[in-house]
Protein backbone atom coordinates (compact mmCIF):
# COMPACT_ATOMS: atom_id res chain seq x y z
CA UNK A 1 0.00 0.00 0.00
CA UNK A 2 2.66 2.32 1.00
CA UNK A 3 4.50 1.76 -2.92
CA UNK A 4 0.85 2.16 -4.34
CA UNK A 5 0.82 5.47 -2.38
CA UNK A 6 4.31 6.80 -2.98
CA UNK A 7 3.75 5.93 -6.97
CA UNK A 8 0.45 8.04 -6.63
CA UNK A 9 2.18 10.74 -5.36
CA UNK A 10 5.34 10.77 -7.94
CA UNK A 11 2.87 10.25 -10.70
CA UNK A 12 0.85 13.62 -9.15
CA UNK A 13 4.14 15.59 -9.00
CA UNK A 14 5.29 14.39 -11.78
CA UNK A 15 2.29 15.52 -14.08
CA UNK A 16 1.92 19.67 -11.67
CA UNK A 17 5.45 19.24 -13.27
CA UNK A 18 4.44 18.95 -16.57
CA UNK A 19 2.19 21.28 -16.52
CA UNK A 20 4.07 23.97 -14.59
CA UNK A 21 6.43 23.74 -18.49
CA UNK A 22 3.12 23.31 -20.62
CA UNK A 23 2.13 26.77 -19.27
CA UNK A 24 5.71 28.41 -19.12
CA UNK A 25 6.04 27.48 -23.21
CA UNK A 26 2.99 28.02 -23.85
CA UNK A 27 3.34 31.62 -22.22
CA UNK A 28 6.99 32.14 -23.63
CA UNK A 29 5.51 31.37 -26.46
CA UNK A 30 3.19 35.03 -26.81
CA UNK A 31 6.39 36.37 -27.83
CA UNK A 32 7.48 34.86 -30.99
CA UNK A 33 4.29 33.87 -32.35
CA UNK A 34 3.51 35.33 -35.35
CA UNK A 35 0.25 36.89 -36.45
CA UNK A 36 -0.59 36.74 -33.22
CA UNK A 37 -3.14 39.42 -32.68
CA UNK A 38 -5.19 37.62 -35.00
CA UNK A 39 -5.34 34.37 -33.74
CA UNK A 40 -6.15 36.15 -30.32
CA UNK A 41 -9.03 37.77 -31.88
CA UNK A 42 -10.41 34.38 -33.69
CA UNK A 43 -10.35 32.85 -29.82
CA UNK A 44 -12.16 35.71 -28.20
CA UNK A 45 -14.89 35.29 -30.92
CA UNK A 46 -14.70 31.27 -30.90
CA UNK A 47 -15.04 31.63 -26.57
CA UNK A 48 -17.05 34.80 -26.10
CA UNK A 49 -19.93 34.33 -28.81
CA UNK A 50 -20.19 30.68 -27.96
CA UNK A 51 -20.63 30.79 -24.38
CA UNK A 52 -22.77 34.13 -24.05
CA UNK A 53 -26.57 32.53 -24.27
CA UNK A 54 -25.99 30.18 -21.20
CA UNK A 55 -23.83 32.88 -19.27
CA UNK A 56 -26.85 35.08 -19.63
CA UNK A 57 -29.80 32.48 -18.53
CA UNK A 58 -27.40 30.88 -15.83
CA UNK A 59 -26.92 34.58 -14.55
CA UNK A 60 -30.96 35.19 -14.77
CA UNK A 61 -32.03 32.23 -12.90
CA UNK A 62 -29.02 32.77 -10.12
CA UNK A 63 -30.45 36.24 -9.87
CA UNK A 64 -34.32 35.41 -9.19
CA UNK A 65 -33.31 32.14 -7.02
CA UNK A 66 -31.43 35.10 -5.12
CA UNK A 67 -33.91 37.38 -5.25
CA UNK A 68 -37.15 34.89 -3.75
CA UNK A 69 -34.37 33.16 -1.31
CA UNK A 70 -33.10 36.82 -0.01
CA UNK A 71 -36.65 37.92 0.32
CA UNK A 72 -38.15 35.31 2.13
CA UNK A 73 -35.09 34.99 4.99
CA UNK A 74 -35.01 39.53 5.52
CA UNK A 75 -38.31 39.18 5.53
CA UNK A 76 -38.50 37.80 8.87
CA UNK A 77 -36.26 40.60 10.19
CA UNK A 78 -38.19 43.34 9.06
CA UNK A 79 -35.13 43.98 6.33
CA UNK A 80 -36.43 43.48 2.63
CA UNK A 81 -34.81 46.81 2.11
CA UNK A 82 -31.07 45.03 2.05
CA UNK A 83 -32.55 42.48 -0.87
CA UNK A 84 -30.84 44.48 -3.40
CA UNK A 85 -27.32 44.76 -1.06
CA UNK A 86 -27.85 40.45 -0.39
CA UNK A 87 -28.14 40.02 -4.31
CA UNK A 88 -25.42 42.11 -5.09
CA UNK A 89 -22.42 41.06 -2.83
CA UNK A 90 -23.73 37.39 -3.45
CA UNK A 91 -22.90 37.94 -7.19
CA UNK A 92 -19.78 40.21 -7.33
CA UNK A 93 -18.08 38.88 -4.60
CA UNK A 94 -18.71 34.97 -4.85
CA UNK A 95 -21.39 33.63 -7.44
CA UNK A 96 -20.43 35.24 -10.42
CA UNK A 97 -17.29 34.53 -11.00
CA UNK A 98 -17.29 30.61 -9.94
CA UNK A 99 -20.72 30.07 -11.89
CA UNK A 100 -19.30 32.09 -15.20
CA UNK A 101 -15.71 30.13 -14.95
CA UNK A 102 -17.68 26.66 -14.17
CA UNK A 103 -20.16 27.26 -17.64
CA UNK A 104 -16.84 28.75 -19.32
CA UNK A 105 -15.41 25.41 -18.70
CA UNK A 106 -18.10 22.96 -19.54
CA UNK A 107 -18.65 25.19 -22.98
CA UNK A 108 -15.49 26.73 -24.35
CA UNK A 109 -13.20 24.41 -22.44
CA UNK A 110 -14.09 21.67 -23.02
CA UNK A 111 -14.38 22.27 -27.23
CA UNK A 112 -10.59 23.36 -26.91
CA UNK A 113 -9.84 20.09 -24.99
CA UNK A 114 -11.71 17.73 -27.83
CA UNK A 115 -9.95 20.65 -30.46
CA UNK A 116 -6.53 19.70 -29.02
CA UNK A 117 -6.75 16.28 -28.99
CA UNK A 118 -8.20 15.49 -32.39
CA UNK A 119 -5.31 18.05 -33.54
CA UNK A 120 -2.96 15.16 -31.60
CA UNK A 121 -4.45 12.32 -32.51
CA UNK A 122 -4.55 13.59 -36.29
CA UNK A 123 -0.86 14.13 -36.46
CA UNK A 124 -1.65 18.09 -36.83
CA UNK A 125 0.51 19.27 -34.09
CA UNK A 126 3.26 16.71 -34.79
CA UNK A 127 3.05 18.05 -38.71
CA UNK A 128 3.45 21.86 -36.90
CA UNK A 129 6.37 21.10 -34.88
CA UNK A 130 7.89 19.19 -37.94
CA UNK A 131 7.58 22.29 -40.43
CA UNK A 132 9.04 24.26 -37.59
CA UNK A 133 6.18 26.36 -35.80
CA UNK A 134 6.12 26.27 -32.04
CA UNK A 135 2.97 24.54 -31.49
CA UNK A 136 2.50 26.17 -28.02
CA UNK A 137 2.78 29.60 -29.42
CA UNK A 138 0.62 28.94 -32.13
CA UNK A 139 -1.99 26.91 -30.77
CA UNK A 140 -2.35 27.39 -27.12
CA UNK A 141 -0.73 31.14 -26.18
CA UNK A 142 -3.86 32.87 -28.18
CA UNK A 143 -6.64 30.79 -26.22
CA UNK A 144 -4.16 31.75 -22.96
CA UNK A 145 -4.30 35.43 -23.74
CA UNK A 146 -7.88 35.76 -25.33
CA UNK A 147 -9.32 34.29 -21.53
CA UNK A 148 -7.91 37.49 -19.88
CA UNK A 149 -10.37 39.19 -22.53
CA UNK A 150 -13.30 36.67 -22.08
CA UNK A 151 -13.30 35.46 -18.64
CA UNK A 152 -13.89 38.91 -17.26
CA UNK A 153 -16.17 40.24 -19.66
CA UNK A 154 -18.57 37.48 -19.42
CA UNK A 155 -18.25 37.69 -15.46
CA UNK A 156 -19.62 41.42 -15.68
CA UNK A 157 -21.92 40.28 -18.20
CA UNK A 158 -23.55 37.75 -15.08
CA UNK A 159 -23.32 40.11 -12.66
CA UNK A 160 -25.49 42.58 -14.60
CA UNK A 161 -28.23 39.97 -15.65
CA UNK A 162 -28.01 38.49 -12.31
CA UNK A 163 -28.83 41.90 -10.57
CA UNK A 164 -31.37 42.47 -12.94
CA UNK A 165 -32.78 38.98 -12.22
CA UNK A 166 -32.83 39.69 -8.58
CA UNK A 167 -34.60 43.37 -9.15
CA UNK A 168 -37.26 40.99 -10.86
CA UNK A 169 -37.83 38.91 -8.32
CA UNK A 170 -37.78 40.87 -5.87
CA UNK A 171 -39.41 44.47 -7.24
CA UNK A 172 -42.08 42.97 -10.15
CA UNK A 173 -42.85 39.56 -8.07
CA UNK A 174 -42.74 40.23 -4.37
CA UNK A 175 -43.45 43.62 -4.22
CA UNK A 176 -39.81 45.51 -2.80
CA UNK A 177 -39.48 49.16 -4.15
CA UNK A 178 -37.64 49.29 -7.11
CA UNK A 179 -36.06 52.10 -6.37
CA UNK A 180 -35.14 50.63 -2.91
CA UNK A 181 -33.62 48.04 -4.60
CA UNK A 182 -30.94 49.84 -6.63
CA UNK A 183 -30.02 52.52 -4.50
CA UNK A 184 -29.07 49.38 -1.82
CA UNK A 185 -26.94 47.44 -4.32
CA UNK A 186 -25.49 51.02 -5.19
CA UNK A 187 -24.24 51.70 -1.25
CA UNK A 188 -23.46 47.67 -0.87
CA UNK A 189 -21.03 47.59 -4.27
CA UNK A 190 -17.85 48.77 -3.04
CA UNK A 191 -14.53 49.32 -5.90
CA UNK A 192 -12.38 46.59 -3.81
CA UNK A 193 -15.54 44.02 -4.19
CA UNK A 194 -15.27 44.58 -7.82
CA UNK A 195 -11.42 44.53 -8.17
CA UNK A 196 -11.79 41.18 -5.95
CA UNK A 197 -14.59 39.98 -9.07
CA UNK A 198 -11.73 40.76 -11.72
CA UNK A 199 -9.19 39.02 -9.74
CA UNK A 200 -10.75 35.70 -9.64
CA UNK A 201 -12.28 35.91 -13.10
CA UNK A 202 -8.63 36.42 -14.56
CA UNK A 203 -6.85 33.99 -12.10
CA UNK A 204 -10.14 31.51 -13.15
CA UNK A 205 -9.52 32.13 -16.99
CA UNK A 206 -6.18 31.56 -17.01
CA UNK A 207 -6.16 28.14 -14.65
CA UNK A 208 -9.26 26.54 -16.29
CA UNK A 209 -7.69 27.01 -20.06
CA UNK A 210 -4.60 26.01 -19.35
CA UNK A 211 -6.02 22.90 -17.57
CA UNK A 212 -8.18 22.52 -20.58
CA UNK A 213 -5.53 23.16 -23.08
CA UNK A 214 -3.39 20.92 -21.25
CA UNK A 215 -5.50 18.00 -20.98
CA UNK A 216 -6.10 18.28 -25.13
CA UNK A 217 -2.28 18.46 -26.09
CA UNK A 218 -1.42 15.33 -24.01
CA UNK A 219 -4.41 13.28 -25.13
CA UNK A 220 -2.24 10.62 -26.56
CA UNK A 221 -0.81 10.40 -23.20
CA UNK A 222 -4.18 8.78 -22.11
CA UNK A 223 -3.74 5.36 -20.55
CA UNK A 224 -5.51 2.29 -21.55
CA UNK A 225 -7.48 4.45 -24.43
CA UNK A 226 -6.57 5.77 -28.10
CA UNK A 227 -8.20 7.63 -31.03
CA UNK A 228 -11.58 8.85 -29.83
CA UNK A 229 -11.69 6.80 -26.53
CA UNK A 230 -8.64 9.02 -25.75
CA UNK A 231 -10.22 12.52 -26.32
CA UNK A 232 -13.13 11.61 -25.05
CA UNK A 233 -11.18 11.06 -21.59
CA UNK A 234 -9.00 13.86 -21.82
CA UNK A 235 -12.14 16.37 -22.07
CA UNK A 236 -13.92 14.66 -19.41
CA UNK A 237 -10.35 15.13 -17.51
CA UNK A 238 -10.21 18.58 -18.46
CA UNK A 239 -13.69 19.39 -17.21
CA UNK A 240 -13.64 17.38 -13.94
CA UNK A 241 -9.84 19.17 -13.20
CA UNK A 242 -10.76 22.73 -14.32
CA UNK A 243 -14.00 22.76 -12.16
CA UNK A 244 -12.49 21.54 -8.46
CA UNK A 245 -9.48 23.63 -9.17
CA UNK A 246 -11.90 26.53 -10.05
CA UNK A 247 -13.30 25.96 -6.31
CA UNK A 248 -10.12 25.50 -4.53
CA UNK A 249 -8.80 28.75 -5.92
CA UNK A 250 -11.49 30.33 -4.62
CA UNK A 251 -11.34 29.79 -1.01
CA UNK A 252 -7.91 30.13 -1.81
CA UNK A 253 -8.35 33.64 -3.03
CA UNK A 254 -11.00 34.45 -0.98
CA UNK A 255 -8.64 33.73 2.39
CA UNK A 256 -6.84 36.31 0.94
CA UNK A 257 -8.73 39.04 0.13
CA UNK A 258 -11.51 38.63 3.10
Amino acid sequence: MIVSIGRFTLARIRGLGDYSIFVALSLAGAFSARRLAGRVARAINEQGPRCLPVILIVGLFTGLVLGLQGYHVLSRFGSEGLLGALVSLSLVREMAPVLAALMLVGQAGSALAAELGIQRNSEQIAALETMGVSSYGYLVSPRLLSCLVVFPMQTALFVAVGLWGGSLSGSLLLGVDSGVYWSSVERAVESKDVRECLLKALVFGLLTISICAYQGFHAHRVRGATGARAVSAATTKAVVYSSIVVLAADYVITSFLI
